[in-house]
């Protein structure tokens, strides 16, 4: 046993979890580490790739076929035009995942990332349809709305059945962290925000609504998920349990918002009686970035692939009070705390070292 490997097979290992749980699992020499993702991308040392698509259940189980995992951490969605097509596609990803490697039988832990759809419903009724009271406690009941978290985690549950493995759901709120591309990054989107606000010599102007700007809310760092993720997949007697994952704090936007805008060198505005959605704020800005970035040498200059506004407008743009309860973790021995203002600034730096936003002192 003293040699025994744990081997790591992280699905959607270029997005903004799944590659801080790889870089976290490479500097471990207890485990070996699979990376699958549709894409070749720049995985840490010793992490090994495999290229497949998860809606091709061939394409997955060929890929997959000599690789014995002992923890899985799933970290992949398609978004897709309707609810039921999100229900239809990842339901059948999971599927075909667990469909690959049950051969194997090597599985001992299956950890799923999802999130507060799970009790605000999906992005089609996302906070105006029935929703569970704040703070969110996993223990509530699912919604009586159609939801493909609801698909994924059915799907998770018969493979564990079927294959005698444990797993844990982890529902995260808003997620900031390091990676391009990706179709939930709050912090980056954020620094494109404030750079094409100070390019244009603009405010940074608050997307969403009065009651978000006022309410007490909370925000969820990528280690902490990758955190909680390896702690669920590796700590005995805490299997087949769901947990909320935040940084373990509250703020609110009226706060926070006025110290990052100062932050990042721009002037802001609060909100108004109406939402001024990002995606409107930035209709037409593609050219504005394109030249940005060939002006300061950007690595990406695509706008869309690194902003997701229309994500941070579903976000800000409700009108409930969002906020998930950290209890249930804790208690179980969960320790994770980060600062969620330090936590922006020190992503804010690091996304201008590594050139995906333009330094903010290019006028000085």
């Amino acid at each position: 046993m003293d040699n025994y490997r744990s081997t790591a097979l992280i699905v959607g290992v270029n997005g903004i979890t799944g590659s801080e749980i790889a870089r976290q699992l490479s500097i471990r020499n207890d485990w070996t580490v699979y990376g699958l993702s549709r894409s070749e991308s720049q995985l840490p040392p010793g992490v090994q790739h495999i290229r497949a698509d998860l809606q091709n259940a061939q394409d997955v189980a060929q890929a997959l076929r000599d690789i014995r995992p002992t923890q899985v951490f799933i970290n992949a969605w398609s978004r897709q035009e309707t609810e039921a097509e999100n229900i239809r596609v990842n339901g059948a990803m999971m599927r075909n995942l667990f469909d690959a490697i049950s051969p194997a039988g090597s599985v001992e832990h299956a950890a799923l990332m999802t999130g507060l759809k799970h009790y605000m419903g999906p992005f089609e009724a996302f906070g105006t349809g029935e929703m569970r009271e704040t703070p969110f406690k996993e223990e509530y009941p699912r919604l009586d709305t159609p939801n493909f978290y609801y698909a994924q985690e059915d799907e998770l549950f018969a493979a564990a059945e079927r294959d005698n493995f444990t797993w844990s759901v982890h529902r995260a709120h808003t997620v900031t962290g390091h990676a391009v591309g990706n179709a939930m990054n709050f912090a980056l989107t954020m620094a494109v925000h404030a750079a094409i606000a100070r390019e244009t010599n603009t405010p940074l102007v608050f997307p969403g609504t009065e009651l978000v700007w006022n309410c007490l809310t909370d925000i969820t760092d990528s280690r902490a998920v990758a955190d909680q993720m390896i702690w669920a997949s590796t700590t005995p007697g805490i299997g087949n349990e769901a947990w909320n994952v935040t940084n373990g704090e509250v703020f609110r936007w009226r706060w926070l918002w006025p110290r990052l805008a100062d932050a990042l060198g721009v002037t802001w505005e609060g909100p108004t009686s109406e939402p001024r959605p990002l995606v409107d704020q930035m209709t037409g800005k593609e050219q504005l970035w394109k030249d940005m970035a060939g002006k300061y040498n950007l690595k990406e200059d695509q706008l869309d692939r690194v902003a997701s506004f229309w994500h941070t407008d579903s976000d800000l743009g409700v009108e409930v009070e969002v906020v998930a309860d950290m209890t249930k973790s804790r208690l179980a021995g969960f320790t994770t705390y980060i600062d969620t203002e330090r936590a922006f600034l020190e992503l804010f730096d690091r996304y201008e070292a590594d050139g995906l936003v333009p330094p903010r002192n290019h006028n000085c």
